[in-house]
């Protein structure tokens, strides 16, 4: 096991260590099955190769869930799977793993022959996108705006190959959407597409993005609402980062979407910081780990998890040494006297709450191959930061971002940077964003403080403005939390 720092629960004030576990042995069983799976059925066998070759994606990260027969609860439950309270069919148990990443199960009877599952389904984001991809016939089960949608993709054998999508729901039921749903998931879509970002004061596009999310809740609820503003955000950094246009192309290629998504990184500035959290908690974000590397890097940081959708925020923010013994995702933080990473791009740039969009997109990978395979299309991949048996991650070369002008004279007149760096990132710009190879084995959900402090320093504007990306300077890390 790997320990993690502490943080304190939504729900409580007692303090909670996430040392997320190490799952190799639950991993190995599930990819058994996901491997018997791909033995009897060839469609699947095939995509899994196109997801290799075309994509950089290994098959059993998308996996949504497959069957299993009710006999076989016990070897499930002796790795470390339990039973999940959610809604399913009659006579139909889900198992999953509550401290690991990997696909959940239906045990039922007659769900798996000689240990083969007789269904499984991968996760697409856009089901529509991916039977016009896979130049399927088979009619989606489940109208637009329904929590879960279904086809066919093959079924050869008693073995049922399905593609999911999911909107806000973690259960297993087609049930049809309500009337209005429709109507209400196209406005809060469009409420999100259309967000005004930039404002001359930023509180006022805080408050403006507030407003629109108690909007989107009263349509569609929580869940709903979050799926389709982080949809929109990605769509919205894909804009302002060329290796995300690339991978997305070939992630589209195949109908497959940002399905694969890790996590999602938001900076923000000190002033903001408490108000993005608050916005994240008001769609059922649950926080987990909270770094404390203030007196060590200058930066501090509030995972935060949504369980229904499946969807992780590592947001990250300027911390002072003082302040490392704070809650700071609770208490409003004052303007510093400097600038460290986090607060030097949130001030070039804008918040990721804001004009700025997210740093970066976590997506898992197989690791190498999508190395390679970005280098083919003239994307330069960055020295890993983590390289671990369990966790590998690596951002591609830097997209670089003009600046607002205003901006900058803003922090050169408070004396936060010189006259040289203001001059230098006017003409040249500055680092904006970037896709991140990402790469988790059994399971492993954390995150490595020691190297996100590695490559926060090996990305500050100031140290590469004038030097050229991907520099011998950036060393992978070599134990965690040190």
């Amino acid at each position: 096991m790997v320990a993690e720092r502490m943080n304190s629960n939504i729900d409580s004030e007692e303090p909670i260590e996430f040392d997320w576990p190490l799952a190799y042995e639950a991993e190995n069983l599930l990819r058994r099955f996901v491997r018997s799976f791909l033995e009897q059925n060839e469609v699947a066998r095939r995509l899994a190769g196109e997801m290799q070759d075309r994509t950089g994606t290994d098959f059993y990260e998308w996996v949504d869930h497959f069957s299993l027969d009710a006999e076989q609860a016990e070897e499930l439950r002796d790795v470390g799977l339990v039973q999940e309270a959610v809604e399913a069919p009659n006579n139909t148990e889900v198992y999953y793993h509550p401290r690991a990443m990997m696909p959940r199960i239906l045990l039922k009877s007659g769900g798996s022959s000689s240990g083969v599952p007789s269904s499984l389904a991968v996760r697409t984001e856009s089901l529509v996108d991916f039977t016009a991809k896979q130049n399927l016939l088979s009619a989606i089960d489940g109208a637009f705006g329904a929590g879960l949608r279904q086809a066919v993709v093959s079924e050869k054998a008693n073995h049922r190959f399905l593609a999911v999508e999911r909107l806000g729901y973690r259960g297993f039921l087609l049930d049809p959407p309500k009337p209005g749903r429709v109507e209400a998931v196209v406005r809060v879509r469009e409420l999100w597409r259309g967000r005004k970002r930039d404002f001359s004061n930023d509180a006022d596009g805080v408050a403006h993005a507030l407003d629109l999310q108690k909007q989107a809740i009263r349509l569609v609820g929580p869940a709903v609402a979050c799926d389709l503003y982080f949809a929109e955000e990605r769509s919205y950094w894909e804009l302002r980062n060329h290796a995300g246009r690339i991978q997305k192309r070939r992630q589209d290629s195949l109908g497959l979407g940002w399905g694969n998504h890790d996590h999602h990184t938001f900076r923000s500035s000190r002033r903001f910081f408490a108000d993005l959290i608050e916005f994240l908690l008001r769609f059922g974000f649950q926080k987990r780990e909270r770094y404390y590397a203030g007196a060590e890097a200058g930066w501090g940081a509030q995972i935060l998890e949504h369980l229904t959708t499946g969807i992780t925020v590592f947001a990250d923010v300027d911390l002072m040494p003082e302040e490392t013994g704070i809650d700071f995702s609770v208490e409003r933080l004052p303007d510093a006297p400097r600038l460290s990473t986090v607060g030097l791009w949130c001030g070039l740039h804008g918040d990721s709450f804001l004009q700025a969009g997210m740093h970066h997109l976590e997506a898992r990978f197989d690791f190498s191959l999508l190395r390679d395979q970005l280098a083919a299309e003239g994307v330069t991949t960055m020295k890993p930061f983590s390289d671990f048996a369990f966790l590998k991650q690596a951002f591609t070369e830097a997209e670089r971002w003009q600046v607002n002008v205003e901006r900058v004279k803003a922090m050169l007149a408070k004396k936060l940077i010189t006259e040289q760096q203001a001059d230098s990132f006017m003409k040249n710009g500055a680092i904006g964003s970037h896709l991140e190879n990402l790469q988790r084995k059994g399971g492993y959900k954390g995150f490595n403080q020691k190297s996100v402090s590695v490559i926060i320093e090996a990305t500050d504007p100031r140290a590469l403005h004038l030097s050229p990306l991907g520099s011998d300077d950036l060393k992978p890390s070599t134990a965690l939390n040190e």
